[in-house]
């Protein structure tokens, strides 16, 4: 159940994300708009209610109740940078905003991006296995939360990989080629 309501709360957050750029440029309703894009917040909320009352009601832990914790970290890391990304575009394509500047695929930019990306993986994180602890703690019966403890590794793990990815970067700058010299600046 917990994994179907991951899925329709990503489907959500879109729609809702979809809903107040529509709102805004096409309809003029910058105030719906707003209001909109604001309740994605609430998706998050009945996420993290429903996946501790699952557990609480002695349903076991699985892979997709941590995982319900970490979508919720990534949101709340990543969530402000997508909607931004989305508006800009939209603003573009619908309203005469400014053109998007073209993502730079090289050289210390890059490698400054990516390491933004990292750190805001490590915030996703730090939020995610806080909400694992508290539903931990919550729950009261570390048999039937195990396999949260297990998700937090796989996760740790998963970070340490996007640290080396993300890092690398700096060590080794991508170099800029013919085909994306026109993505810088």
């Amino acid at each position: 159940m917990i994994a179907w309501l991951i899925i329709a709360c990503e489907i959500g957050f879109w729609i809702f994300i979809v809903l107040g750029l529509v709102s805004r440029y096409i309809l003029k309703w910058k105030k719906t708009g707003m209001i909109l894009i604001l309740c994605t917040p609430v998706i998050d909320l009945v996420l993290i209610l429903a996946t501790i009352m699952d557990l609480k009601n002695g349903q076991e832990a699985t892979f997709f109740h941590g995982l319900a914790a970490y979508y919720i970290g990534m949101t709340i890391a990543f969530g402000k940078r997508m909607i931004e990304w989305a508006d800009e575009r939209f603003a573009y394509r619908f309203s005469n905003g400014n053109k998007p500047a073209k993502k730079i695929t090289h050289g210390p930019i890059h490698a400054k991006q990516e390491r933004n990306a990292w750190f805001r993986h490590l915030l996703g994180y730090v939020i995610g296995n806080a909400l694992l602890l508290g539903m931990i703690w919550f729950v009261g019966d570390s048999t039937r939360t195990e396999e949260l403890k297990n998700v937090m590794k796989l996760w740790s793990f998963l970070l340490l990989i996007d640290f080396i990815w993300s890092f690398s970067y700096t060590i080794f700058p991508k170099k800029q080629t013919i085909n994306n010299k026109d993505t810088q600046g």
